[in-house]
């Protein structure tokens, strides 16, 4: 029984894990993708591809990634360091060549609407319906709008319809090409992708290497890491990552708890000079403004570093010498954790779990004790509309002061939100907004699905409503600690 039900995100966890096994023992080898490529698929016929050759190609391609390396394919070849997210081409060939096409619904009716609405010439009628000629059509969807019985259907690529900012095109060849110049490493190409052709690059061998050598290395989690393992408990988790080498463990919903404090006080200026603010936590979210919307990030965007950037500052400051590794669901906090100095490195939480699974770590068995590092508003920074409500309870705690606020679920509705406060009428003082609909807790790489763990960690936070975000801060002093962007604040 496999982790996933997605057999392309199974087949990468089992790279992982493998990758993870020999990076511990010290026998990762230059042809290790051979080697594993046959270990994984060791038969003669081909189960989901046209050839077996092409299924081990993939498997090479995707060890190379799990390795921290480029999957070597022409589009990728001479990529940004930056860009996280990329295509492993062999894997990108299963989704529908011709976007625009005529079904069996077609009456070849005495109308032909579609063939008057096409500008190009593309449209005749054959023998039983309506066909078109892929060599004239350009997919502009006129012929889709004309028809009265909805017999031509638009199907664009999985990537390409989920991506906000256009960054997805297709070459030649038909395959996916991602523009590096506008894409935000959301990973929404990559939650869409059905064939699990597009990829993050990972940090797991660089993580080993570290905890191998002696180096202290201390593991973050990221609020929304509670309630992913099965029947696991938060302690649990964190004492079987702990098992894994890592000094120490702690959890980024301190770091939330003092950017709710912060942010709070900002959220009072904008609101004094009648600018709306927008939140800093979702690194694709603050990439969407800074590269697509320059101006909502100079004027609008707060100041605030996320809860990961926040804590690693407050642990680089005491501990100028460890490592600081973020565990998270989300792909694009690789990118984040590559502007600062503060994140040696990011790992998801499919990577973790390849590593515990690589070490016969069992969570739900390990014995712990209870420990609680940060307040329930904190912790459910990991679900839509977290942020503002830990905001509230911020202001309840100081002066509360009334706002109002908005929530944009997805980086779709985060692109719609950004235009409106553009155009300087958005109707809320404060905009949160996650590009993963449901906020972190449905990332890319989740274990589990968000309305299973919100049950759990509801349950396991029960006892605990009571405790504030002033708690926090009385046992974790970040007043020598810099948490905004620009050290002018």
């Amino acid at each position: 029984m496999g982790l996933f039900d997605h057999e392309a995100r199974q087949f990468k966890f089992d790279v992982l894990r493998e990758v993870s096994i020999h990076a511990y023992d010290g026998t990762l080898t230059e042809k290790f993708d051979d080697e594993l490529a046959y270990k994984l698929i060791p038969n003669n016929h081909a189960d989901f591809r046209c050839c077996v050759y092409k299924e081990r190609e993939i498997i090479r391609q995707r060890v190379r990634v799990a390795m921290g390396k480029n999957p070597m394919t022409r589009s990728n070849t001479n990529s940004k360091p930056k860009q996280i997210v990329k295509v492993l081409e062999a894997a990108c060939d299963g989704c529908t060549i011709q976007r625009i096409q005529i079904t069996d619904n077609c009456r070849k009716c005495m109308a032909k609407s579609c063939k008057s609405a096409c500008k190009f010439d593309a449209i005749s009628m054959g023998p039983n319906r309506a066909v078109i000629d892929h060599d004239k059509c350009v997919e502009c969807g006129q012929c889709v709008k004309a028809c009265p019985f909805n017999a031509i259907i638009d199907t664009p690529r999985p990537c390409k319809a989920s991506c906000a900012v256009d960054a997805i095109s297709l070459d030649a060849f038909n395959i996916a090409q991602i523009n590096e110049e506008k894409c935000i490493n959301c990973a929404a190409c990559q939650s869409a992708c059905p064939f699990g052709a597009i990829e993050d690059t990972s940090w797991v061998v660089n993580v080993i290497d570290d905890i191998k050598s002696g180096k202290p290395t201390v593991a973050m989690i990221a609020p929304s890491i509670q309630g992913q393992f099965d029947s696991a408990t938060l302690d649990q988790i964190k004492l079987g990552i702990r098992k894994l080498g890592f000094a120490e463990v702690v959890e980024v919903a301190v770091g939330a708890d003092v950017v709710a404090w912060y942010e709070k006080d900002e959220l009072k200026e904008k609101m004094a000079e009648n600018i709306t603010m927008t939140t800093s936590c979702c690194p694709a979210f603050v990439n969407l403004a800074k590269q697509h919307f320059p101006q909502v990030y100079e004027k609008n965007m707060s100041t605030m570093v996320s809860p990961m950037v926040a804590m690693a500052r407050y642990i680089k400051k005491r501990y100028p010498d460890y490592s600081v590794v973020f565990i998270g669901p989300c792909v694009a906090k690789k990118q984040e954790g590559m502007d600062g100095h503060e994140v040696d490195y990011v790992l998801t939480y499919e990577e973790i779990a390849a590593m515990l699974v690589s070490q016969h770590i069992y969570l739900s068995e390990l014995k712990v004790e209870k420990n609680v590092e940060a307040s329930i508003f904190a912790r459910n920074f990991a679900f839509g509309g977290g942020v503002s409500k830990a905001l509230v309870q911020a202001f309840k705690e100081d002066d509360n002061m009334p706002f109002t606020a908005q929530y944009a679920d997805g980086i779709h509705e985060c692109k719609k939100a950004m235009m409106i406060i553009k155009a300087g009428k958005y109707p809320a003082n404060i905009c949160e907004g996650m590009s993963c609909k449901g906020g972190c807790a449905n990332g890319p790489a989740v274990i589990d699905n968000s309305i299973k763990v919100k049950v759990k960690v509801d349950k396991e936070n029960a006892p605990d409503l009571t405790r504030t975000i002033k708690q926090t801060l009385e046992i974790y002093d970040f007043r020598d600690i810099n948490v905004h962007r620009h050290h002018e604040h």
